[in-house]
């Protein structure tokens, strides 16, 4: 097995356990003087250590050997070279790895995805491999003039942690010990662990960079006396929103506006699970906002009233809307009806009744040796080939892995490859093909027997693209396919693109072209 590394952009990385993050030329203040930031040009070593977040000592995975892992920094055309350095050896945790940049679309670049299976072979102990892409933002934000602050110290990763390490977890129930925000948190009956502080100073507007960083659950997302206002969604801008509280899933990110308007003091930021039993005692699930001035203590605020709640429908993209393809349910040039499910005997989820199982050689590989159809494409029945050019909708109504959180839910589905727009939101039934949001992270809800969450995209990244459950626990056990666009097209690109060391991953294990 490989150890489950995910890059989240705006962009950002996440390892299950362990964060990394990446960001863009959007990010576009001052460079930072912190010793854990790096450039574009990097090596990023993935090791084990020992660390205590809540108090309990494990060993882990790390990437950069920090928790969270060490920011990358771009500037507008900048070719990121990001070496990743395989040096794990505690083998009572899976000792190969890879890393995807997670809402970093790659475009001709499907190689450098970083999907173990999917478009790479896992890299080695003690083997590297170099990721050359370029990613390329317009550095001047049109919401910069909302907020003064927007740099490392304002980066919040949500994020579960276990006391037991995953392959000891890979069978349910998966829950976790703590809640950790930005690699800090206390569990029940443990110690009184520092906590994370956040420190600002009145009257200045913060942009504070959220990141869903969890292995299963979501996290509602609050600070206590405070709105926030998203203007951004999973790296896309958004037409600002004000809320007061916000649902953040797993592989989700958020930019949100607070601005220290309260009196100097400390307040809770809280980040509950959806796992049942979840209280504030004690610092629980919490962090703190801490005003400069304010007294070094832990804050005696309390949560709401909440009467700002988030809801996804309302984002719309601040810029470029518009759905691709003819308006209405159906009317897309290929139209895809995802059925989940669940096999309980063989304790694996299913699409369309399938479990995806890694492949015997990676996805993209095999399109470079000429199959170019799904009956030819392995793992059987979990590929679907997209034709190129054209609009591609996909609906997944509800079934029991969805309706009331049974199973495991809600299910956060994660697109590599493209943004996506969402339709259909879960919980609501009407169709939005003018302006909905654009992510590449959706919920497929908990709540109505009719849910449909409908995603609408087009067909201009050739390569094969995984589609999978953000849920860790479910993406091992199957939660997954393939979307292989434009094959032929894949092939002609990627045999250009791609360098002699990715075909090395392979061989080194025994597997040829």
């Amino acid at each position: 097995m490989r150890t489950l590394v995910h890059l989240l952009a705006f962009g950002l990385v996440n390892l299950c356990l362990v964060t990394a993050t990446v960001v863009g030329p959007q990010f576009h203040r001052a460079p930072s003087k912190r010793a854990n930031v790096l450039g574009p040009v990097s090596t990023v070593e993935v090791v084990n250590k020992v660390i205590a977040p809540d108090g309990f000592a494990r060993s882990t995975v790390l990437a950069g050997g920090t928790f969270p892992g060490p920011l990358i920094q771009a500037q507008k055309g900048d070719e990121f070279l990001l070496n990743v350095t395989n040096l794990l050896n505690d083998t009572s945790m899976d000792i190969t790895t890879s890393i995807h940049w997670h809402g970093i679309f790659q475009h001709q670049s499907n190689w450098a995805d970083g999907t173990a299976w999917i478009t790479q072979c896992p890299i080695q102990p003690n083997g590297s491999f170099l990721h050359r892409f370029t990613v390329i933002y317009d550095p001047d934000d049109p919401l910069a003039d909302m907020y003064d602050v927007d740099d490392e110290s304002t980066i919040i990763v949500l994020s579960d942690w276990y006391h037991k390490p995953s392959p000891l977890l890979y069978n349910p129930p998966f829950t976790p010990d703590s809640t950790l925000i930005n690699g800090l948190g206390r569990y029940p009956g443990g110690p009184s662990s520092p906590l994370a502080v956040l420190n600002v100073t009145q009257g200045q507007r913060y942009r504070f960079r959220i990141i869903g960083a969890s292995c299963d659950p979501w996290f509602n997302f609050t600070i206590d006396d405070h709105n926030m206002t998203i203007i951004e969604a999973d790296g896309n801008e958004v037409e600002p929103v004000v809320v007061d509280s916000l649902a953040v899933y797993a592989g989700q990110r958020y930019s949100v506006v607070v601005t220290a308007d309260q009196p100097v003091d400390n307040y809770w930021i809280r980040s509950v699970s959806n796992f049942p039993n979840q209280t504030f005692d004690g610092g629980l699930n919490s962090a703190i906002l801490r005003y400069g001035g304010a007294p070094i203590q832990d804050p005696t605020t309390g949560p709401g009233p909440y009467v700002l709640p988030f809801d996804e429908s309302a984002l719309h993209p601040l810029h470029g809307s518009g759905v691709p393809g003819t308006p209405g349910q159906g009317n897309a040039d290929v139209n895809i009806n995802l059925i989940t499910g669940i096999n309980a005997a063989q304790g694996v989820y299913t699409i369309d009744g399938v479990a995806f199982v890694d492949p015997p050689l990676p996805v993209l590989l095999q399109i470079l040796s000429g199959a170019l159809n799904p009956s030819q494409l392995l793992p059987n029945g979990s590929v679907y080939e997209l034709p190129s050019n054209k609009t591609i909708e996909i609906s997944i109504p509800a079934t029991d892995l969805t309706v009331g959180g049974a199973l495991g839910g809600p299910h956060p589905m994660h697109l590599h490859g493209h943004a996506f727009d969402v339709v259909r939101v879960a919980g609501n039934s009407t169709y939005n093909y003018v302006n909905p949001v654009r992510r590449d992270t959706v919920s497929l809800g908990s709540q109505a027997q009719n849910d449909n969450v409908t995603i609408r995209f087009t067909t201009n990244n050739p390569g094969p693209w995984f589609f999978h459950c953000h849920i860790d626990w479910h993406l091992h056990n199957g939660f997954a396919v393939v979307m292989a666009e434009a094959p032929s097209a894949a092939e002609a690109q990627e045999s250009k693109a791609t360098p002699e060391y990715w075909y090395q991953l392979c061989s080194s294990q025994g597997i040829s072209r």
